[in-house]
């Protein structure tokens, strides 16, 4: 009798546990984080570091998936339809096409987005100010950066007459900077010749286009297929004589000569923050989407010597970040 009551006591003990677990995991938040391209290959940990900053840790408080797309857009469609069946708490857009995929699949949950240039532009948000829908998140910059960056790499490479624009197709937003990047070179009576890249094995070619037209310096503005190429990109700007300017400080951190952009951390930072309220109960339409406020300057001087360029001390003095 006692050992029958012993029995049904464990019994009933671990049916309790069976129940509490299942309550634990459906209490805990469902985040899904969705690149269009490769996120391992790009600082996504500083994001998941963000997160647990505030909580939210996979397998202990939260259930985080990371999706990428690898640039494939079947995939992004695939993806997309089945975070739309899903329903998470809450969805992080990473990149201009996952954003886009996100708006166009119909997906019902609060989305986050972040590098994302121009999301009024593109249809994403109604305003800044009133996103008006699920969406909301930090925007990458505007097209201005364009124009910026060519007058920082001008400041490096005082001659220069003639700059390369190459740039990767992938990412929408690369067109608008590349308008912005050729007004700003006219008024400093700088030619732009502008070279769309088809992927990666277009590389060698564009670089060598580059170089047939006289070219003395190149903007190179990435996307989902380019990012992991970042050592090769380095090497051709090099044996081709383009010191060249970049989007990503990990570009820069890889070989390249300079970046100027909006701090990821700060991105990733604020982009968990919308999360964390979202997940506390605030609606991504009164959210207002949110601009960068800190932008870095990186510049490799082990790069600028074997070019035999040397930065002018000021320039040097404005860079947050330099690479020896």
């Amino acid at each position: 009798m006692a050992h029958g009551m012993k029995r049904r006591t464990v019994l009933a003990g671990l049916a309790a546990l069976a129940l509490a677990t299942r309550v634990w995991a459906a209490a805990q938040p469902r985040i899904v984080i969705l690149h269009s391209g490769f996120p391992r290959r790009t600082p996504i940990d500083r994001l998941f570091e963000a997160l647990r900053a505030l909580g939210y840790e996979d397998g202990r408080t939260a259930t985080i998936a990371l999706h990428g797309a690898e640039g494939d857009s079947a995939r992004l469609t695939a993806l997309v339809a089945q975070i739309a069946a899903e329903t998470p708490d809450v969805v992080i857009g990473l990149t201009t096409p996952a954003v886009g995929a996100l708006k166009q699949g119909g997906v019902t949950a609060p989305v986050v987005f972040a590098f994302v240039s121009d999301p009024v532009a593109l249809g994403i948000v109604a305003s800044l100010a009133r996103p008006g829908a699920n969406f909301t998140g930090v925007s990458y910059s505007d097209a201005v950066l364009g124009g910026k960056r060519l007058e920082l790499l001008a400041d490096a490479l005082p001659g220069m007459r003639r700059l390369a624009v190459l740039w990767g197709r992938q990412f929408p937003d690369n067109q608008a900077i590349v308008a912005n990047i050729t007004g700003a070179a006219s008024t400093r009576g700088i030619e732009v010749v502008s070279r769309a890249l088809d992927g990666p094995d277009d590389l060698a070619a564009a670089f060598a286009d580059a170089a047939r037209v006289g070219a003395q310096g190149a903007i190179f503005l990435s996307d989902n297929t380019l990012l992991s190429h970042r050592k090769e990109i380095a090497a051709l700007a090099l044996r081709h004589r383009l010191p060249s300017m970049h989007s990503y400080l990990f570009e820069v951190e890889d070989g390249s000569l300079m970046y100027y952009g909006p701090d990821i951390d700060e991105s990733y930072r604020r982009v968990a923050a919308l999360a964390d309220r979202i997940l506390k109960g605030a609606r991504p339409a009164n959210l207002p989407v949110e601009e960068p406020t800190v932008f870095r300057l990186a510049i490799n001087l082990k790069t600028a010597s074997a070019f035999g360029i040397t930065i002018p001390p000021t320039l040097l003095a404005r860079a947050d970040e330099v690479i020896e």
